[in-house]
């Protein structure tokens, strides 16, 4: 197949896209597959030409312009077929504003959460009680995120360049033990267990430097917790729409809560990124899931 592989794009995430698409091309090489590079950043213009004569797009996009949708929507006027959630649903998931809202409504249980548009944040007050988090309300990777315990960590916070005219989110902070679920299609994979060696939580340099933390797969949890994370994970799958894959975030509380925190729409895609990690847990090698992913996407051929 002759596959465009769309990378890179604007957001703070780009780095970590450029590198999951260098893996994500060696394994479509591998496939035998016909690989062209795109990265839209740097040729937003030349997406519809680029699109001609080519038969399935895979996406490997973090934050803006690929989860929230707007190259799906893109793709789907050319009539070219791609991995994933669809262009709304894909809106939907990444404002974490709108999914808890979402999730609320299925009965998931997120942690106490306000909104806090870009216009507003100088004037905010919380509403919630400290110990609190903070992040960016359309961001990913936990760039832009904060622990606050108090208002002078909050006004600290509030003060850092990287989320200076960000919508924020805000939520009560649960301590306990971070886990992920990955969903492909109508499978629940096994769920990760995540420990960060150094700082406070799964930061951007826990998620991306080398040893920088422990990846548990299959997660050694009670098999109640297990199916617990997996029900939540697929009932979040399904509420938002999605189809194809996704990978749900989760905090259990030091007694026993298990708390939604996030929905993935393009998990990171190295040989080592999370949701490859699950996959490989049942059976699934980096090459066929890449695999699966494209016969899954085919299925929204136009």
């Amino acid at each position: 197949m002759r596959i465009l592989l769309i990378a890179g794009g604007w957001s703070g995430e780009r780095d970590v896209a450029l590198s999951g698409a260098r893996e994500i091309a060696k394994g479509l090489q591998m496939l035998g597959h016909e690989v062209t590079f795109f990265d839209p950043a740097k040729d937003l213009r030349g997406l519809e030409a680029v699109t001609t004569g080519q038969d399935f797009a895979f996406i490997n996009l973090h934050g803006s312009p690929g989860e929230d949708g707007l190259i799906q929507a893109l793709l789907e006027r050319q009539g070219l077929a791609y991995q994933g959630a669809d262009a709304r649903a894909s809106l939907l998931a990444l404002n974490k504003a709108v999914a808890k809202q979402i999730f609320q409504t299925a009965g998931l249980i997120t942690p106490a959460w306000e909104f806090v548009p870009a216009g507003q944040v100088h004037t905010w007050t919380p509403t919630l009680p400290f110990p609190l988090v903070i992040k960016p309300n359309t961001g990913g990777s936990s760039l832009g995120v904060g622990l606050i315990n108090t208002e002078a960590d909050l006004h600290a916070h509030l003060s850092r360049p990287e989320i200076a005219g960000q919508d924020l989110l805000v939520e009560e902070r649960i301590t306990g033990q971070e886990m992920t679920c990955g969903v492909l299609e109508g499978t629940v994979l096994p769920p990760i267990l995540i420990r960060p060696k150094q700082g406070a939580f799964f930061d951007y340099a826990s998620k991306y430097i080398p040893g920088a933390t422990e990846e548990l797969c299959p997660a050694p949890v009670s098999q109640e917790l297990t199916a617990k994370l997996q029900d939540m994970a697929r009932l979040a799958h399904e509420c938002l729409g999605l189809v194809d894959y996704s990978r749900s975030d989760f905090m259990v509380s030091d007694n026993g809560q298990v708390y939604l925190l996030e929905v993935n729409t393009l998990p990171g895609m190295t040989a080592t990124s999370l949701l490859p990690q699950e996959a490989q847990a049942v059976g699934l090698s980096f090459a066929q899931l890449l695999e699966r992913l494209i016969a899954l996407g085919m299925r929204k051929k136009h």
